[in-house]
């Protein structure tokens, strides 16, 4: 009986999980029927009035209080209000991706993307190595791999699929498509990417993901732990580590930038000290963060603090 009662349970989260996913399916190929700007201002909009209704939006407004404890409440509202419609816009933006995304290195003229840090995309696509790329949830991250393509560069992603297995299906095909080399977020992932650098093939990382088994580390001053695979990596590898990130421009316009390659702290024996990279690598994300924070998602729960809040 107790397992007829679990296979009608699981039966019915995964029709719920289906129903959940045609209801995005549904909603994003609407917005296929619009033309770019008017979806991307219209899902900004909705998220921006749907956003502060949610329970996300406690825990998002006591992420904000704890990082900028030196501002007012309604500087906080506008920086939450500012990232519920940056991801109205990620949401949006998805569809029509293949349209905004109009940077040609070949072309210098501007147009929606523009690129900074062209010089290093040129040595890393002429001058071929094995490296590492991170960023954050700042901006449009999700353009960076389609930079990267269009310099010509193979880069294999790591990425963490949606919860929802039919959506995590789509947007794997979505990106696989776009984006070149995608590697989902497991246990055995780590070995993938390592094998990729050990064939001399760059990666990508996102650095600023919740890791309850990381590195202590602190982010905006307050504890948190990281993940230490991209230092692990540096250290057996010895390859060079680049940020970049993608920043929101009036307009619906964007700019994407590659910074020069990150000196890695070492410790007194010459070996790669993997707290300290990877502090660092939180603190190269702050550091963006606190520039354009209404572009990053405070939603996540960074500091694993959601279990202590009451709704």
């Amino acid at each position: 009986m107790r397992k007829i009662v679990t296979r009608i349970v699981l039966a019915l989260r995964s029709f719920e999980q289906w129903l959940v996913a045609q209801f995005v399916f549904g909603l994003l190929s609407l917005m296929k029927l619009f033309p770019a700007d008017g979806a991307m201002n219209f899902a900004d909009r909705v998220v921006r009035w749907i956003g502060p209704k949610t329970r996300r939006h406690v825990l998002m407004m006591t992420n904000l209080r704890n990082a900028f404890p030196e501002k007012s409440e309604a500087e906080l509202e506008e920086i939450a209000l500012d990232s519920w419609g940056n991801m109205g816009r990620m949401a949006a933006e998805y569809v029509f991706l293949d349209r905004l995304f109009d940077f040609d290195p070949y072309n210098l003229e501007v147009g929606r993307v523009e690129v900074s840090g062209i010089p290093l995309f040129v040595d890393l696509r002429y001058n071929p190595r094995p490296f590492i790329v991170f960023t954050g949830h700042t901006g449009n991250f999700e353009m960076l791999p389609v930079a990267g393509a269009a310099f010509g560069l193979d880069v294999t992603v790591l990425f963490r699929p949606p919860n929802n297995p039919y959506v995590a299906d789509k947007v794997f095909e979505f990106r696989r498509a776009r984006m070149g080399n995608l590697v989902p977020s497991h246990a055995g992932s780590s070995f993938t990417l390592a094998r990729k650098l050990d064939s001399g093939n760059p990666v990508g990382v996102l650095v600023d993901q919740k890791y309850r088994k990381g590195v202590p580390t602190t982010f905006f001053g307050r504890p948190v732990h990281t993940n230490p695979l991209l230092p692990k990596l540096v250290r057996q590898f010895g390859c060079e580590v680049f940020p970049a990130r993608c920043i929101r421009l009036p307009g619906n316009r964007f700019r994407l930038e590659l910074e020069p390659a990150m000196e890695i702290p070492r410790r007194p024996d010459g070996a790669v000290d993997v707290e300290a990279t990877a502090q660092k690598l939180n603190d190269k994300v702050e550091e963006w963060v606190r520039e354009y924070p209404g572009q990053w998602l405070w939603y996540h729960d960074r500091w694993e603090i959601k279990h202590h809040l009451k709704a």
